[in-house]
């Protein structure tokens, strides 16, 4: 109730004011229309203070809906970075915790080494969160300054993607089939960290909220000279009032106290900026929602690029695994292909078996191995 009376107050406000402006202004014509017409000796004087009253009547009208509009911003932005500052508060109080506990467990007791080692990989756990957060917070601030930028280079997208999808995977310890990629082997023109950024976001997102338990499932193909790659989720899907907000910053659904995935609202904030910046765009896509009376339904989201071609739905390779009714396609077009499965090299195999390598569903990932880098192919 506290959120909604805050809008009130200005909206109340604005409205008298509007209101009042608009009844000045149709009284001021209304005069001196009258007396132009009873005096019309002076008739040319009435109307030249009808005209200089009525454009200084619509600057101020101009004016207060001006103010209106962005006070109500900033009321909005103000609940946005409250709700950021709970998340961020959440988000680092849990693991911190969690730590303190395990290291107090551990230096007032012995503890045995099965124990132990199970202790160790939960800290490790509680670590890899905050340096998930950490990047994310720099990652936004790096794009929004819009410095620093690298050069663009030749980005092989099918083995990038996979290396995305393999670290979410780990990230959240779901079986190595949770997240399947078919996408052709193709060359992108573009900056490898900010295809990173965009990537790993989308994918970590389609894991997070799917259903349960989550099949993600991302596909690429060619058109022209772009390349739309669609990233798909088996969740509840996005109700279509909502699916504009979600990209902005700091915006997550609900309540930010009463939460259950963790998240700060930067995610798909930094997948629009980095779309942005590619010279790409982005729509949705729903399959439908888990919501009685809702039909799916595409937005799409405007990023000063081309407008994204929609795709085929049944396209190559998305057979592979059911999404069920439900859930949400993001679907992204970027350009700068510079070969595609017909012309681009061989897959490196050594990269390929680096990250099949990595992830095996009863082993224990250390942090070393998370943090290794694949094998240089040149080598």
């Amino acid at each position: 109730m506290l959120e909604r009376r805050s809008l009130t107050g200005p909206i109340t406000l604005g409205v008298v004011m509007i209101l009042t402006v608009v009844a000045l202004t149709i009284g001021w014509i209304a005069i001196n229309v009258v007396l132009a017409k009873d005096n019309r000796d002076s008739a040319v004087i009435y109307y030249l203070l009808l005209a200089v009253g009525s454009i200084g009547l619509g600057v101020v009208l101009a004016g207060v809906i001006a103010y209106l509009t962005l006070t109500v911003k900033a009321i909005n932005l103000n609940r946005r970075q409250s709700n950021f500052i709970d998340s961020v508060t959440h988000e680092l109080k849990s693991p911190i915790a969690s730590l303190k506990l395990y290291l107090q467990t551990l230096a007032r007791r012995s503890v045995d080494p099965a124990l132990s080692e199970d202790f160790h990989r939960m800290m490790l756990e509680d670590v890899e969160r905050l340096d998930q957060l950490i990047n994310h917070l720099l990652d936004a601030a790096r794009i929004e300054r819009g410095s620093d930028a690298a050069a663009p280079e030749d980005v092989r997208l099918d083995e990038l993607i996979s290396r995305c999808s393999h670290a979410v995977s780990i990230r959240y310890r779901v079986p190595a089939g949770t997240v399947e990629v078919s996408v052709p082997p193709m060359v992108l023109r573009g900056r490898r960290a900010e295809l990173e950024i965009l990537f790993r976001n989308l994918i970590d997102n389609a894991v997070k909220y799917g259903g349960t338990p989550p099949a993600v499932h991302v596909t690429a193909e060619v058109q022209g000279q772009r390349v739309l790659v669609r990233v798909g989720d088996n969740g509840p899907g996005i109700p279509p009032n909502l699916r504009r907000k979600i990209f902005g910053r700091f915006v997550r659904l609900g309540n930010e106290l009463e939460r259950s995935k963790p998240g700060t609202g930067l995610g798909l904030y930094l997948v629009r900026s980095v779309t942005r910046s590619l010279g790409g765009s982005i729509h949705i896509e729903s399959r439908g929602l888990a919501i009685r009376g809702s039909e799916p339904a595409l937005v799409d989201v405007p990023t000063d690029g081309p407008t994204a071609a929609s795709g085929d739905r049944d396209s190559p390779g998305a057979a592979g695994v059911d999404l069920g009714s439900t859930g949400t396609d993001f679907c992204v077009t970027l350009p700068g292909l510079v070969a595609d499965a017909a012309s681009s090299r061989e897959p490196v195999r050594s990269e390929w078996n680096w990250m099949n390598k990595r992830l095996h569903l009863n082993e224990t990932v250390s942090g070393d191995d998370l943090s290794d880098p694949p094998p240089d192919p040149s080598t």
